[in-house]
């Protein structure tokens, strides 16, 4: 007997959805086994990563602080996802839309306008755009692959950020240390919830979402998008120009992108220093399909993958487990995610094995005159 993987002519509709829940369950179970593996009593894993994190207010600010910038991106993301532009520079268009948003919260050191903060959040998302370009104009102009032009710009974004808390924007007041002024309140993002570091950029996070969702559901750019995704060839019999598509996917991406970078930095850290995310930009990849690429669905998968954040600080503290846990449970979602889509696609089946012999007299009696 031999196994072959073969399209199913129907897709469950229902299962499309459910899978992410799927995944999730499948990733809560990989943990507990992970956990017995390694000594540690399965329910302490289990209060430490999804309990200990979010017991109290404090806890549930900090799951929305990190929520925030994952649905941002992952919003941006999805719509040149929708479309089969594949934007991976999410984590360079955060920290240059960090960069200038900072600038220029650095270069009106002294001002309490209260037009200073609007206007970092404009030059963040302004720059995350243009980094994004990059990659939209060598696509639309030269064909080259969008993927490996984006994910090699972060690592330039990055290094450009590093450079400037190095030397020129490095605080003289810091005892050398590779660090921007910390920024004013005027230059602030306000918290909106007393007793945590919960701040605005939640709220623009929420305003991003419903903006997307009207964007995907209502818009005819949107509708667009949409087709050109499920097949060129309809698009193009439309009429739909896919460069079009190229550049709204991939500046959507970095302007939300660089709306995260510049929310971060004006928000629970307050100043430019040489990391400014935690690789936000890569998780909020697996948040945009854990989500379906649907804003509404992205909204909870944000707030999970942020769990899963505090949950691996809170594994460090409380049962002494290293940093790398948190990327081990984004994998296996990843994992049992793209596991589910394979197996909703496409189906295994079974077909008796035939020898080389009876093929090829097979053969040779269906070409015989």
């Amino acid at each position: 007997m031999r196994f072959k993987i073969e399209a199913r002519p129907q897709p469950s509709a229902r299962m499309a959805y459910l899978s992410p829940l799927i995944a999730v369950g499948l990733t809560l179970f990989t943990g507990l086994i992970l956990s017995t593996l390694v000594g540690t009593n399965p329910l302490d894993a289990f209060y430490a990563f999804f309990i200990a994190p979010i017991d109290d207010w404090y806890g549930l600010g900090e799951l929305g602080v990190k929520a925030a910038p994952l649905m941002l991106i992952a919003v941006g993301l999805a719509i040149g996802f929708r479309a089969n532009i594949w934007n991976i520079g999410a984590e360079g268009q955060l920290a240059v839309g960090a960069i200038c948003g900072g600038g220029l919260a650095l270069w009106f050191y002294e001002s309490s306008s209260v037009f200073l903060l609007p206007a970092m959040i404009v030059a963040g998302c302004i720059g995350g755009m243009l980094w994004s370009s990059i990659p939209a104009f060598l696509r639309t102009r030269f064909n080259t692959n969008e993927i490996l032009v984006s994910l090699m710009l972060n690592y330039v974004a990055v290094l450009i950020l590093s450079y400037l808390v190095h030397d020129p924007w490095r605080d003289p007041s810091g005892f050398n240390f590779p660090e921007s002024r910390l920024f004013t309140d005027a230059a602030s993002l306000p918290i909106i919830l007393d007793g945590t570091r919960l701040h605005a950029g939640f709220i623009i996070a929420l305003l991003v979402v419903a903006l997307g969702w009207v964007f995907v559901r209502k818009s005819f750019v949107g509708y667009k998008m949409q087709v050109v995704g499920m097949a060129d060839s309809a698009a193009l019999y439309a009429g739909f120009r896919r460069k079009h598509m190229v550049w709204i996917g991939l500046l959507a991406g970095g302007g939300a992108a660089g709306i995260a970078g510049i929310s971060e930095v004006a928000g629970p850290i307050g100043q430019l220093l040489p990391s400014v995310s935690p690789g936000y930009g890569y998780a909020a990849i697996i948040v945009a399909f854990v989500g379906r690429l649907h804003p509404v669905g992205i909204l909870f998968a944000s707030l999970l993958m942020s769990l899963l954040y505090l949950g691996g600080e809170s594994a460090q503290m409380l049962l002494g487990l290293p940093s790398a846990v948190t990327g081990v449970f984004q994998g296996v979602l990843l994992f049992f995610l793209l596991a589910a889509d394979l197996f909703i696609n496409y189906r295994i089946r079974r077909e008796p094995a035939v020898s080389p012999i009876v093929a090829a007299t097979a053969a040779d009696t269906e070409v015989t005159p």
